[in-house]
């Protein structure tokens, strides 16, 4: 028997085009994203949990949603839903692709030498590239629902469409990737 996302979703047929970030996007067959906190024991075991599940995690950290996990897989799956019904696509592979577009591949930090403090532009690590996507993208759900009329679900369906097609104008998350390697740029 063939395991698919939600019953719907065959993870199986996406595939990770960033060289850097295949080994920490999990896309392992699960049925229900559902782990109960098994990969937090030890230290980048969150590169096995599946990419779906990291999402709808990030999801219950803003401070209403807090430990709603199942609310948080019902908007995961309906904003699914929505990515298949606009796009045609498989909607992890939708989700993939936005995850690698939202992800900063350079950024800045802050040196202090001398009792000067200055910014110096660093490469950034497949893990936090990826984390950092998966945070832009369930903030700019968020706060897109939180001004709107519109569900979460919607908004997270359209955060990640226009984060797939790299729309810097619509996706939260791309306008804040941008924002960060063109401050690395100028910190060179």
């Amino acid at each position: 028997m063939e395991i698919k996302l939600f019953n719907k979703w065959d993870c199986e047929a996406v595939t990770v085009k960033d060289p850097s970030l295949r080994s920490y996007i999990s896309l392992e067959p699960v049925l229900v994203p559902h782990t109960a906190g098994r990969f937090s024991k030890k230290m980048f075991d969150k590169s096995k949990m599946n990419i779906v599940e990291r999402v709808l995690n990030k999801l219950m950290a803003e401070q209403t949603n807090t430990g709603k996990k199942y609310e948080a897989l019902a908007v995961m799956e309906e904003a699914l839903e929505i990515i298949e019904k606009r796009t045609k696509e498989n909607p992890v592979q939708v989700l993939v692709d936005a995850l690698e577009n939202a992800g900063p591949r350079e950024e800045t930090t802050r040196i202090s030498y001398g009792g000067i403090a200055f910014l110096q532009s660093v490469d950034v690590s497949p893990v936090r590239r990826l984390d950092t996507a998966i945070r832009n993208i369930s903030l700019g759900a968020l706060n897109s629902a939180r001004k709107s009329k519109k569900s979460i679900a919607n908004c997270l369906a359209e955060e990640i469409i226009s984060a797939s097609k790299a729309d810097m104008q619509k996706s939260f998350a791309v306008k804040k990737k941008e924002e960060k390697e063109r401050v690395a740029q100028s910190a060179r």
